[in-house]
């Protein structure tokens, strides 16, 4: 079909002008917004005129020069179907229907988070020899290819874009070329990436290209924030903001929050995004493959207390299986956020299955889209989640390896992040505390810690547990005091007595005992010491005694044994804090209390 007279009068040169128009606003300006409105006008014209070629090159250029640029479903659903049918209508061998094709598959790869398609279709470009159909089909390919297993695939595409600009002829060719080539060096943490930002950028003074300055805008907003000048960077943020939007560009809310994330993330200030963050995990213009958000929403949930809304994020992030979440542009700062939820919500299991994913990636940045926010290096994330599961060494190493990483990447404020997650996992520890009995004290070791601390009730159920590390005791076993420390974890019978007849006997004896040494000794220390042992015994017998000088039994009262047991355990830990704060957090941390109570050690 040819161009002609139509049933609303248009004529060919009405389809020329916004046909141009809008090429220029797209290949030479970088104006999608201007771009996408001369193409839609161009393509209502071109089809009422029954002009198959103006059709095609309205709706191709409607697309725009990124994927995915049009979010919403009715959007997506228009231009897919504008494809669709041109395909259908225009020479299946000629360089219009390769063009129609790559952008198709470009579009669906994306969505489904693959790029077999679109890769597919490149080849065909590359043997049909026509640069517009080769240059675009490689430009779309590397949009797709933005995962961390794809690097090297995608380095070499953006250099041969660059090569297949000088036989285009269009300029948006030449800078998207070094724009992929610059995002694809920082994205590997390539000492070079300045380097290419600043040969963009002198590109980009000779003539401005709205959509690709936009993203080397939020490339120096991420490099602000490296360097740790956050008041500098959030106003360089809002301004890049306001040029996303005068570009048109889908991503420049989703960007702007990026950036105010890392800000806020790096100065502690997480929790007071909320708001922001509530809203942007359900917006429409959030690319179709970005998980990030939901992580960062679990984060700050997490640092506020809100664990329920926190494992409500994390459990639609994990699926069916954490390994199924595409791997996007945003995929490695999606981990990153899952493993920092993970250890404020203390689930050993998820950070596992994130150190396993994220393990081969070691080396890279976990960086978000083109390069437009750092979170620093992923030895960082798997430092945390080694810690998280338990495996201090691998925290060790690859926290040690983070600081350094980070500090070649000239992200500071992720060095010092590294390094204080490093602190948090304290000296090196041995597994097991043990606690024996010095006289009227107990004596609870730690590696070389070494603290005395009173008899109590509390400390004689420690003493039951950490002889009998990660088995489960009832409390009513506990409860029965003396007895339960010298049968530890022996045969369980129900209702039993808080201290047996033999117990009882022992405890009266030494109690006369300790009387008879008080009053003949002349020594005023072990006269002291027998009177303050005598007393915390007849403290201990007196519990044990009911109406009649009948032993206690807890006949079924599993609750009430609970509640006492607890808040024993609790005050005898409490005052081991109080003489040594690293020994007595290693206590609340691995110290179960409940209807069964356990000490299980890492």
């Amino acid at each position: 079909m040819t161009s002609g007279s139509g049933a609303l009068g248009c004529v060919e040169t009405d389809i020329a002008q916004p046909v141009a128009e809008g090429l220029r606003a797209l290949h030479a300006d970088g104006d999608l917004q201007t771009a996408r409105r001369c193409f839609d006008a161009a393509y209502a014209c071109a089809e009422a005129a029954g002009d198959v070629a103006g059709m095609a090159e309205a709706a191709l250029g409607f697309a725009g020069v990124w994927v995915h640029e049009h979010r919403t479903g009715a959007g997506a659903a228009v231009l897919e179907q504008r494809l669709s049918r041109l395909l259908g209508l225009v020479d299946p061998e000629g360089a219009t229907a390769l063009r129609l094709r790559a952008r198709l598959a470009a579009e669906r790869d994306y969505r489904e988070g693959r790029s077999d398609a679109v890769l597919a279709v490149l080849e065909d470009a590359r043997a049909h020899g026509d640069p517009v159909a080769h240059a675009e089909a490689l430009s779309l390919a590397h949009h797709c290819l933005l995962g961390p297993e794809q690097r090297l695939l995608r380095r070499e595409i953006a250099v041969e874009l660059l090569g297949v600009s000088t036989r285009t002829g269009r300029r948006g060719d030449l800078v998207m070329g070094l724009l992929w080539i610059t995002a694809d060096l920082f994205l590997d943490g390539d000492r070079h990436a300045e380097r290419r930002l600043g040969e963009l950028r002198h590109l980009l003074a000779e003539r401005p290209h709205l959509a690709v300055g936009y993203v080397a805008d939020a490339m120096d907003v991420m490099r602000e924030i490296r360097a740790g000048r956050f008041d500098e960077a959030e106003r360089a943020a809002q301004a890049c903001f306001e040029r996303g939007g005068r570009a048109g560009d889908a991503d420049a809310a989703g960007w702007y929050g990026a950036h105010l994330v890392a800000i806020r993330w790096y100065q502690g200030r997480l929790a007071e995004l909320r708001p922001m963050l509530d809203r942007m995990v359900h917006e429409p213009t959030l690319s179709a493959v970005d998980n990030a958000y939901y992580a960062v929403h679990a984060v700050a949930a997490a640092e506020a207390g809100d664990l329920r809304t926190a494992a409500h994020a994390l459990a639609r992030l994990r699926g069916p299986a954490l390994k199924e979440l595409p791997r996007s542009g945003s995929w490695l700062v999606t981990m990153h956020g899952i493993v920092e939820a993970a250890r404020l919500v203390g689930d050993a299991d998820l950070a596992a299955e994130a150190y396993e994913l994220l393990l081969p990636h070691a080396e890279r940045p976990a960086m978000v889209s083109l390069g437009i926010a750092c979170f620093g290096s992923v030895h960082h994330a798997l430092g945390v989640a080694a810690g998280v599961f338990g495996r201090r060494d691998l925290a060790v190493e690859h926290l040690t390896r983070a600081v350094e990483h980070n500090r070649a990447l000239g992200h500071w404020p992720a060095a010092e992040a590294s390094r204080c997650a490093l602190d948090r996992l304290g000296p090196d520890q041995p597994d097991r505390a043990a606690c024996v009995r010095d006289r009227q004290h107990w004596r609870l070791t730690w590696g070389e810690r070494s603290v005395l601390v009173e008899n109590s009730v509390g400390m004689l159920h420690l003493a039951v547990l950490l002889a009998n590390p990660g088995t489960e005791i009832p409390a009513v076993e506990l409860a029965m005091g003396v007895t339960g420390l010298a049968q530890a974890v022996g045969a369980r019978t129900s209702p039993q007595a808080v201290l047996d007849q033999e117990a009882m006997r022992r405890y009266r004896t030494r109690v006369a005992d300790l009387r008879a040494e008080m009053e003949s000794t002349s020594d005023r220390r072990r006269a002291e010491a027998a009177r303050l042992e005598s007393e915390a015994l007849m403290a201990e017998l007196a519990g044990s005694v009911g109406i009649g000088g009948r032993s206690r039994r807890f006949v079924d009262n599993a609750e009430r044994a609970r509640v006492a047991v607890g808040k024993a355990i609790r005050r005898a830990i409490a005052r081991v804090e109080e003489s040594d704060a690293g020994l007595g957090r290693h206590l609340r941390e691995t110290v179960h209390t409940g209807r069964h109570c356990s000490y299980r050690p890492v």
